[in-house]
């Protein structure tokens, strides 16, 4: 089907038996379907609409979802073959603009005309990694990656194949600040590591964060930037067993979540201000491989691949409490792109979502979950002991 061809509605909504929750599930086709990395907000249109990748028809494409009527919008046409990078898409919170990476390069994609154009393409030896957007809309920022497929064989999106072997070699990675109205990258920080998760905050266009790559408990996780100066430090400094990761930006833009272990068996969960400063910390009862939040009162972690729900934890009083089951995922984690990636929002009527992708029916699709109060969720067992 071709860029621009609309499709009817494949909405269906259920009564999650385990929890009692409204589950919207948005898309149903024999291929896998995915929102976009849960870092990444996929709403455009004042929040009336909905990113998402598809790979039916034996193509990869991005769709747009219309949250009231569920029908979908095909907005990119790649042939069967083409590979480009649709989970790290990310929408300009400026203008109805979209860019993912493809073969290389950087594309702005009009969400409106469906048309394109290449803002950067990788200089020979480098590898494009993630993007995200100022909250201004007016630069991309994006990490190329050194080019060690000669000497290290990799599939970081199917069972990460290469992970620690890329780690160990310590590539020369550049973020970069790209003009979305087109022009020369400006260069904002490098270094002989592996660096990834670039993102920025949602309000400060001159702040973002940025990992280096590699198991989590023999590197240094977190960092801030201040993209005006470059200067970069350390958000959660972090020594051996502890493992800290899988960062995200609160609402507010100047807070970050993150989650991780503080050795094998005391996971946590925490937050901590874009200068380093406000960090605060406490342990949960059970771990999710992904957290996501709005703020600190309420949030949401996936169980992992050895629990099939949502997880909700609350902080009240200074204390968390919880978790409490929000839905049934029955997710594989099997790829990249299905893993469960919770992201926690509220839609244009203010409701509170949470977005997932699961493939319990052996094929990922993408779902919305309604929050409901949190005393009509029942207690996960690991919490009740």
């Amino acid at each position: 089907m071709p860029a621009g061809d609309v499709m009817p509605s494949e909405a269906r909504t259920y009564t999650d038996s385990q929890t009692g929750a409204s589950v919207r599930q948005l898309t149903d086709w024999r291929a896998h379907s995915h929102h976009l990395y849960f870092t990444n907000d996929g709403l455009w249109d004042a929040g009336r609409r909905l990113l998402i990748a598809s790979e039916r028809n034996n193509c990869r494409n991005l769709y747009s979802v219309d949250l009231a009527g569920g029908d979908m919008t095909q907005l990119t046409d790649f042939p069967p073959g083409a590979a480009p990078s649709l989970l790290t898409t990310f929408a300009n919170p400026a203008r109805s603009e979209a860019y993912f990476v493809a073969d290389g390069r950087i594309v702005a994609l009009d969400l409106n005309e469906r048309t394109q154009r290449e803002l950067f393409r990788a200089p020979q030896g480098f590898l494009c990694g993630n993007l995200s957007v100022t909250a201004d809309g007016q630069t991309i920022c994006h990490v190329i990656r050194q080019d060690l497929s000669a000497r290290i064989r990799t599939d970081l999106q199917h069972g990460y194949v290469g992970f620690v072997e890329t780690f160990e070699a310590r590539p020369h990675c550049v973020v970069l600040g790209i003009p979305a109205a087109g022009g020369p990258p400006r260069v904002l920080h490098e270094d002989d590591c592996w660096i990834g998760h670039v993102n920025t905050s949602p309000t400060m266009p001159d702040r973002l964060t940025f990992c280096h790559e590699g198991p989590w408990n023999r590197l240094q996780r977190l960092w801030g930037l201040d993209i005006a100066t470059g200067e970069a430090e350390p958000l959660r400094p972090q020594k051996p067993p502890e493992a800290i990761g899988h960062e995200y930006w609160f609402a507010d833009g100047r807070r970050v979540g993150y989650h991780g272990w503080l050795d094998e068996k005391r996971p946590v969960w925490g937050f901590v201000s874009f200068d380093g400063s406000g960090r605060r910390e406490w342990p949960l009862g059970c771990r999710s491989m992904h957290f996501h939040s709005i703020d600190e009162t309420l949030f949401v972690g996936d169980g992992g691949k050895d629990i099939p729900y949502l997880l909700l934890w609350r902080l009240r009083e200074g204390n968390v409490e919880g978790p409490r089951r929000l839905a049934t995922h029955r997710g594989s984690f099997h790829t990249q792109i299905l893993h469960v990636h919770p992201r926690m929002f509220r839609d244009a009527d203010g409701r509170l979502r949470v977005l997932y992708t699961a493939d319990h029916n052996g094929y990922g699709n993408v779902f919305l979950v309604d929050v409901p109060e949190w005393d009509a969720l029942p207690v996960h067992e690991a919490a009740a002991k």
